[in-house]
């Protein structure tokens, strides 16, 4: 009886010995698929190793930046996809973001947020830099770190045809006639405004589309927005006219405004850098910024 226990217990731990290697194969080999089939699906996914850059932008100034449906682009290149969307967002911003991002080996994320909140979804965490068309202002660095310019625009009025003010040539020539004016709200255009003489200020808007509107449907007299997005608007809005100034008789830029930067989260001086980095590396010039700007008046859609 007692030899037959013995081997009853043997037997027992034989096979407790036999199930435990193979449940530790089997766990390892389970380990094992498992970390291939997620290594395959990161190189499937074409992300590997790689970061994000999480641009902030409004999609919504044209020709900085816009929405369309689809990723098609007339020029044969790719618009990006707006994040938590199905549309695609394009424009001069889109692209110099993603030569940023291709160059620092990083996956572009692209967020759509209205201007009046662009600063303070950047500081939540939505994002970590805007590529928008901002203008470099004093008090917009006391809050953001900035590149350097990675365009630099000049300010313009746009008024409607056949109201009189197409042939001036010099803001003086204004003088008297208190014409109404808007801009964008939250920009440095409205402290331009007071360059004006004798104006009206008049409503201003969320958007430049909405300022433009405002001039066509006489709301008011004059927007005052900056020169490619004023040429930008005339494609698809052929009753108002931009009004070229003589040299040295436009708007004086004392506030940043012409100075178009990149800003990151004023402690996020290491993406700043790096976006820097980037930018010093294409040794970005004024015909460069000019030349990709015309390239995306060129191919913006007509919605826009």
């Amino acid at each position: 009886m007692k030899k037959k226990m013995v081997s009853i217990l043997m037997a027992a731990v034989m096979a407790v010995s036999v199930l435990t290697g193979c449940g530790k194969s089997n766990v390892e080999a389970a380990g094992q698929n498992s970390a291939k089939e997620t290594e395959e699906k990161t190189k499937e996914d074409g992300k590997e190793d790689k970061d994000v850059l999480r641009v902030g932008m409004e999609c919504a100034y044209a020709p900085f930046n816009w929405t369309q449906e689809s990723p098609g682009v007339s020029n044969g290149e790719t618009a990006v996809p707006i994040y938590g969307s199905n549309y695609y967002a394009y424009g001069y911003d889109v692209m110099m973001a993603k030569k940023i991002a291709d160059y620092l080996g990083m996956e572009l994320e692209i967020h759509k947020v209205e201007w009046d909140t662009i600063g303070l979804a950047m500081d939540s965490g939505e994002y970590d830099c805007i590529i928008a068309g901002m203008g470099k202002t004093p008090e917009r660095e006391a809050s953001y770190a900035f590149t350097t310019p990675y365009y630099y625009r000049d300010n313009c009025l746009t008024v409607k045809a056949g109201s009189g003010l197409e042939d001036i040539t010099s803001l003086s020539d204004l003088a008297g006639k208190g014409i109404v004016v808007t801009t964008q709200t939250g920009t440095g255009w409205i402290s331009l405004q007071e360059q004006i003489p004798d104006r009206v200020e008049g409503a201003n808007y969320a958007t430049t589309a909405e300022c433009f509107m405002a001039v066509s449907n006489g709301v008011a007299d004059a927007a005052l927005i900056d020169k490619p997005t004023a040429e930008s608007a005339l494609i698809t809005n052929t009753d108002l006219v931009l009004i070229t100034f003589d040299e040295g008789q436009g708007f004086v830029d004392d506030n940043g405004m012409t100075n178009v930067c990149i800003a990151t989260r004023l402690d996020d001086t290491e993406l700043r850098d790096k976006i820097q980095g980037a930018l010093d590396a294409f040794n970005w010039d004024k015909e460069q910024m000019d030349e990709m700007m015309s390239v995306a008046i060129s191919v913006q859609p007509a919605a826009n």
